[in-house]
């Protein structure tokens, strides 16, 4: 992980989401040409993200590139019948899981949100999407109030894998993740000071018509905002 940059073609991880969002602006200030990669996993949030992600990339006018991972897999029975459509992945943050958990990111049971190696199936997506299109760097929003829970998240885990894309590949793909070490409240801060569209962002994990302000994600941009002292332009649904 290299957290020095020089002024090259960067791919962002973009989900739509807060932090990703004020990423995406902060790279769109910092390197000479910026695309914005968007998955698709299974999540019940994943078309609000989806769709946030492209006003958010239409207002910063960035290239967005959408990739579909898949939500099933299919197994073959001992008969040798193709059985299709079981859950690839077990969280309850996707549609084949369970309700998704209500409370504070510290709480025990925000674990069940945790989707399996998610940041690593897609770091590993991103590097090669961006050694194909000759891109230096991925950048990826990834930050300190995420440790708690999500283990590919943390900052070991981000240089480990860093050290592996460079091993596993031609083009020396450089990890960007500047926000390793900072708190949620220093990004929207962050956000506020590069006039970041954070207005456009989603980030609840329920996926409704608004905000539903008491999943993990909500209570966390809720406290944000408020600790960071900068106006929240989420609309609420409580």
């Amino acid at each position: 992980m290299d957290n020095s940059i020089d002024s090259k073609k960067c791919v962002v991880v973009y989900s739509g989401g807060l932090d990703s969002t004020v990423l995406l602006t902060k790279c769109k200030g910092e390197f000479d040409e910026v695309v914005a990669l968007n998955f698709s996993y299974g999540s019940k949030h994943n078309y609000k993200e989806r769709k946030a992600a492209r006003k958010v990339c239409e207002h910063l006018q960035i290239p967005l590139f959408l990739y579909d991972l898949p939500s099933t897999c299919s197994s073959v029975s001992t008969s040798g019948i193709l059985i299709e459509g079981k859950p690839f992945l077990k969280s309850d943050l996707l549609k084949s899981g369970g309700d998704v958990p209500e409370g504070h990111y510290e709480d025990v049971n925000m674990k069940r949100t945790v989707v399996p190696y998610r940041n690593s199936i897609m770091l590993s997506i991103a590097a090669g999407f961006a050694e194909s299109i000759e891109a230096k760097y991925i950048a990826v929003a990834n930050h300190a109030g995420d440790h708690a829970i999500y283990k590919d998240c943390r900052k070991e885990y981000i240089e480990a894998f860093a050290e592996g894309i460079k091993l596993g590949g031609y083009g020396e793909v450089i990890v960007y993740s500047p926000f390793v070490d900072m708190s949620k409240v220093e990004i929207v801060k962050l956000g506020s000071e590069i006039n970041a569209p954070m207005e456009l962002s989603w980030s609840c994990y329920k996926g409704g018509e608004k905000h539903c302000k008491i999943c993990g994600t909500c209570s966390e941009r809720v406290e944000s905002f408020l600790l960071a002292g900068v106006p929240d332009p989420t609309e609420y649904d409580t």
